[in-house]
This record gives structure tokens, C-alpha cells and sequence, in this order.
């Protein structure tokens, strides 16, 4: 029995270091939407699953490498939060593969997407003709996001985690600096201080980080 208590051990920190790390960088892991919630809980769970049955690795070893993994997801979170570089590098960014009924043909063809997929898509979402399509967006977890021509409603944020989202100031025909004074006539400071800004029906709605200002 004494064999299987380094086992037992083992799978406990595991457990407990699962959890951890799923208050840590947010439950959204649990239903990932980027590439690397994917790949942070694939690592994790071949850290857990390879090493509890490995004899040669001792619980101390172990918890040391389940350290070093978690502060690791801690530093690639802050850093995707607060530079939009690093965000883009590792997340990916959403990827225009349909604009004003013309297809995009070389995105689709670095993004792997044939024609017959792109086609099926956009019959899932009961369009038939690309000259409906105002605008069709590749999202980073692989689904495809359109807009018809007509929908005048901005379907996509324009302020994600502080950040700007470009494409959408590129639909509305806006630049960062008006968006910037807009945020500011709103009463906040900087772009970086709204955790979420949606642009409905040409009007600007702000969630900042702190308390709403006016």
C-alpha cells in the first residue's frame, strides 16, 4: 500500500493546482476561446498525467514543476492583458476573410480555409450568396462572425481589455485618436481603462475597470 502513497499525493496537488490555476487565468478555460487556453490546459494535463504514475519523479519535483508551470500561466496572462503585442503574438487576431462580398482569397488560404468550408459556414448562418456579405470575420477560436449588408448594428466590441479592437474603427471608418477622445469626453483617462466598449447604433457604451464615470 505504502507504494501508492506518492500516487495518491501526487494527485491531490495535482487537484489542488488545477484549481488554482482555474481561479488564476478565469474559468473561461474550462470552454476554451484562444489557442493558448488550449494549450495551457493540454500542458497542465500532461503534466499531471505523465508524472503521477512516474516513480522517478519525487512529490517535491513535482509540486516544483507544477510552480513553475503556474507562474508562467500567471506572467503570460498579465502580459496578454496589458500589451496588445504580446496578446496579438499569442491569441492570434480576428482575421477578415469576406469584405463587401469579395473573398479574401489569400487569408483564406494561410488560415487553411477551402472554399468548401467557407461556403458551408456561411450556409450555417443561412446565406447563400457572398454578395450579402458585408463583412466576415474569422474569430480566434475558429468560428466565423458576419455581417450582412443592412446590419448596421457593429456586432464586435470596440474596446476589449483595454485595448483598442482596430478592425471595428476600421469598419466605422474611425481612427484610435477619435476613440481616444471619445473615451475621454466619457470621463476616463485612457483607452486602458475600460475593460469593455461596445459602439451600437453609432453610440459609444463604456464598462471602465473602476466605478462608471458619468
Amino acid at each position: 500500500m505504502q507504494i501508492y502513497y506518492p500516487v495518491i499525493i501526487k494527485f491531490v496537488v495535482g487537484i489542488i493546482f488545477f484549481v488554482i490555476q482555474i481561479n488564476i487565468s478565469g474559468k473561461g478555460n474550462l470552454a476554451p476561446s484562444s489557442p493558448m487556453d488550449a494549450i495551457q490546459n493540454y500542458v497542465l494535463g500532461g503534466i499531471i498525467g505523465g508524472i503521477i504514475y512516474n516513480q522517478e519523479i519525487s512529490v517535491l519535483q513535482f509540486i516544483l514543476v507544477l510552480i513553475i508551470w503556474t507562474f508562467l500561466v500567471i506572467l503570460v496572462k498579465f502580459l496578454r492583458e496589458h500589451n496588445r503585442f504580446v496578446k496579438i503574438a499569442i491569441d492570434g487576431r480576428p482575421i477578415t476573410l469576406i469584405k463587401n462580398g469579395n473573398v479574401n482569397v489569400e487569408e483564406c488560404l494561410r488560415v487553411g480555409m477551402s472554399a468548401n468550408e467557407l461556403m458551408f459556414k456561411l450556409r450555417s448562418s443561412n446565406i447563400y450568396e457572398l454578395k450579402k456579405v458585408k463583412r466576415a470575420v474569422l474569430e480566434q477560436n475558429g468560428q466565423l462572425t458576419i455581417i450582412e449588408f443592412g446590419d448596421e448594428n457593429i456586432r464586435y466590441p470596440i474596446i476589449v481589455d483595454g485595448l483598442a479592437n482596430i478592425d471595428v474603427l476600421e469598419m466605422i471608418h474611425k481612427e484610435e485618436n477619435w476613440l481616444l477622445e471619445q473615451v475621454q469626453e466619457k470621463g476616463f483617462d485612457s483607452i486602458t481603462d475600460i475593460y469593455l466598449g461596445e459602439y451600437v447604433m453609432g453610440e459609444l457604451r463604456l464598462n471602465g475597470y473602476q466605478s462608471e464615470k458619468k
